[in-house]
């Protein structure tokens, strides 16, 4: 890495402490609970820092409204069967105005494209070994 480079990294890392407390506030704030993971992550300052910076962009990204973004959360969470991330992204969700049916819908269409996921690759062995009748 170049030493400008390096330079620039370091002296934005000397706010981590203080980035990392402002971001506990913002996600409280944005979820309405601060993750398990958080209270961990914070133990390592620059690195909860860094990660979790790239997390809020990504997880708010201007193309999206914030009740869109949550709803795909909800879905993603569902799909990774992060049950404690889903119960977060729900309350979440909820509060920027998705409605209970919404939400329904959103893990409905999850658990589809899951059920379609565990029988394509199923039913391809099935096809493999027995063969086709």
């Amino acid at each position: 890495m170049k030493p400008e480079t390096e330079r620039l990294i370091d002296e934005f890392l000397t706010h981590a402490d203080d980035l990392g407390d402002e971001i506990v506030d913002d996600v409280k704030e944005m979820l309405g609970v601060v993750p398990f993971i958080f209270t961990i992550l914070r133990d390592r300052p620059e690195i909860f820092a860094l990660s979790t910076i790239a997390d809020y962009r990504t997880s708010r990204p201007e193309s999206l409204d914030v009740k869109t973004a949550e709803l795909i959360a909800i879905a993603s969470a569902a799909a990774a069967g992060a049950d404690s991330c889903l119960k977060v992204h729900i309350g979440a969700a909820l509060k920027e105005g998705a409605s209970r049916d919404e939400i329904l819908d959103t893990l409905l269409i999850a658990a589809m494209i899951g059920k379609t996921r565990v029988l394509a690759s199923s039913l391809r062995q099935f096809r493999d070994v027995c063969g086709m009748e």
